[in-house]
């Protein structure tokens, strides 16, 4: 019985998995290029468990078919996905701002460990 729960729910435990190893990346790691690689494996589990949410068995595309008739259930939700695209767009814009910034950083102090860096950031000011 749980082997047949824990298979019936293997993109959820990935997804864990994937929220896991993002979170992890984020809090313990001290390089800071490590912790922006943590934030996409993080932000990539929350946009895997919308776009799992969404997903119906048996659903088509939310386009209007006449042999398919008019019941609800039997379209996919469109707006998680739209949601899911907008949350991509962002976090690629976050991306990329914390990398320039982690560029500017390690070309004035020379190093992106989070203790150095703020010792060094201290001694500077």
């Amino acid at each position: 019985m749980t082997a047949d729960f824990l298979l019936s729910r293997y993109p959820y435990i990935l997804i864990a998995v994937l929220f896991g190893i993002g979170l992890y990346g984020m809090t313990v790691k001290r390089n800071l290029m490590k912790k922006v690689i943590g934030m996409t494996i993080f932000q990539t589990s929350i946009y895997l468990f919308f776009i799992q949410g969404a997903t119906k068995q048996g659903a088509t595309i939310p386009v209007r078919v006449p042999e398919m008739g008019t019941s609800p259930e039997l379209y996919i939700n469109p707006l998680p996905q739209v949601i899911v695209l907008t949350a991509i767009v962002v976090g690629v814009a976050i991306t990329g701002v914390a990398l320039s910034l982690i560029l500017v950083l390690h070309r004035r102090y020379g190093t992106l460990d989070e203790v150095e860096l703020l010792r060094r950031m201290r001694e500077s000011a």
